[in-house]
């Protein structure tokens, strides 16, 4: 497995890591849903664009591609982006799959662990580094529900990544989320804020330096228990029960969407030196900024 490189000071601009081709996997955690960018692919921003624009900074070379769709399942991940991705010879993947399977009756955290390991194994043969996300500590009113399947599911990902070399990215330590602000107004996305901080967590996960400074929240007012209420009884009606009604019908959110990025190209964001010329593939399209 590749490992960050030890940094000892680095030029302001540039970021040194050893890869060069980013791919990120997954739902619509990894697609950047509750951190909309109008002027990126697909609408979204998130927390894999912010670390993919850490990580281009100064390399001229680096390429990131996003394969994530909204809504999809363990098994749909695997069979719609495993083969695109290993096609595009990653260096470095993220991996975050069965938050979608464990909100669903019957999730078992055991049989998730089971189908993903073989699914690392297959991106560790590559030589590609694979950080794999285990789930948030949260109260929220959907996750907190399933509190106890998300534990044992992140001790099973803990094993799978120990067998294989992988990387945790670990959110059910990173206490800032439990603050209501980090969360998107669905409570089960995360706010532009929540993917910032997941995106420093990340990097830092890597070993690698980046230019994400930490953000406090700004306190917010006490409510009222009608306030309160009031606000839940909102959420319930343009949020949680379409969510329901969606799943009664079998329906997903991501049906009829495709991955923002399926072809690497360089990512640019802000403090991001914007080059000349085409990308590595020849990409010229990326988003700008």
């Amino acid at each position: 497995m590749s490992e960050a490189r030890a940094m000892q000071n680095p030029p302001s601009d540039v970021t040194e890591h050893p890869w060069s081709r980013y791919v990120a996997m997954g739902d619509s955690f990894t697609e950047g849903i509750g951190d909309p960018e109008p002027s990126r692919p697909g609408g979204y921003r998130g927390w894999a664009d912010r670390v993919a624009e850490e990580l281009g900074r100064g390399q001229s070379d680096f390429a990131y591609a996003n394969l994530a769709v909204r809504g999809r399942l363990l098994q749909q991940i695997v069979d719609q982006q495993l083969a695109p991705c290993l096609a595009l010879k990653p260096d470095l993947v993220t991996l975050s799959a069965g938050g979608n399977d464990l909100i669903r009756p019957g999730g078992d955290p055991d049989v998730l662990a089971e189908r993903l390991d073989s699914v690392v194994q297959i991106l560790g043969m590559g030589g590609a580094t694979v950080v794999l996300f285990n789930g948030p500590d949260t109260g929220s009113s959907v996750l907190g529900r399933i509190r106890s399947k998300v534990a044992i599911y992140n001790e099973n990902l803990r094993t799978v990544a120990a067998r294989h070399d992988a990387i945790i990215a670990d959110m059910w330590s990173l206490r800032q989320l439990s603050d209501p602000q980090m969360w998107d107004e669905d409570r089960l996305h995360f706010s532009p804020l929540g993917h910032h901080t997941i995106a420093a967590m990340v990097l830092d996960s890597l070993n690698v330096s980046h230019t994400l400074e930490p953000l406090q929240p700004k306190p917010l007012p006490p409510r009222t228990w009608r306030e309160a209420r009031s606000g839940d009884l909102v959420w319930a009606r343009e949020y949680f029960v379409p969510w329901v009604v969606r799943r009664l019908r079998h329906r997903s959110s991501g049906d009829g969407i495709t991955a923002k990025r399926p072809t690497p190209g360089p990512v640019f964001g802000p403090g991001v030196p914007l080059g000349s010329g085409e990308g590595p593939l020849g990409s010229t399209d990326a988003a700008r900024h």
